[in-house]
């Protein structure tokens, strides 16, 4: 009777991870254009990929890993920014973990610091992994994520869209995003 008891909570258990793993955070409203007053730089001639990250999430690893991946194969043909979100009233540098590290490390890429989540409210983010491609005359390509489920690498819709897009000009225009909330002060002062 044990066994199956125990049998029957571990298969319960098993599924409420794969259901939060497989469930999409909620969806972002990015602007169709590029926005004017955002600080995020851009390169003129260039397409521009822009993610928003949490810096204590524990799924936006996987989203970091993907970064490297397509812009080692976008080497040249595009440019991107990884904005960390750090929310109000939390210390200056507290943004600047592991995560910032690994992300400042991979080639064409700037990291920036965004206090009180100006940025993410500018580009409409509402969850960490939120990753937009805009077009070097700054029309919005892509929005949505770059993993398939919750800190997983490997390959997904989302990062073979993007470089079919900068490379052909077709793909995918849109992927659920898996991640934590950008606005969960809450959560990132757990962390």
């Amino acid at each position: 009777m044990f066994a199956i008891v125990w049998l029957v909570a571990v298969a319960l258990g098993q599924r409420t991870m794969l259901d939060y793993d497989f469930t999409p955070a909620q969806p972002g409203d990015p602007p169709a254009k590029w926005p004017a007053d955002t600080k995020v730089p851009r390169t003129a001639g260039l397409p521009t990929i822009v993610l928003l990250a949490h810096p204590r999430c524990p799924c936006t690893r996987a989203t970091i890993d993907e970064l490297a991946r397509m812009m080692a194969r976008l080497h040249n043909q595009a440019t991107a920014a990884v904005v960390f979100v750090r929310p109000q009233g939390l210390l200056e540098d507290w943004e600047k973990t592991d995560l910032w590290r690994s992300a400042s490390r991979i080639p064409d890429v700037t990291v920036l610091s965004d206090a009180d989540g100006v940025e993410a409210a500018r580009f409409g983010a509402q969850a960490s992994g939120q990753t937009l491609l805009y077009s070097a005359a700054g029309d919005l390509q892509f929005s949505g994520g770059i993993t398939a489920s919750r800190g997983h690498s490997g390959d997904n819709l989302g990062r073979s869209s993007i470089v079919s897009l900068v490379t052909t000009g077709k793909g995918v225009t849109h992927t659920s995003v898996y991640g934590c909330s950008l606005h969960n002060p809450e959560r990132a002062q757990a962390q």
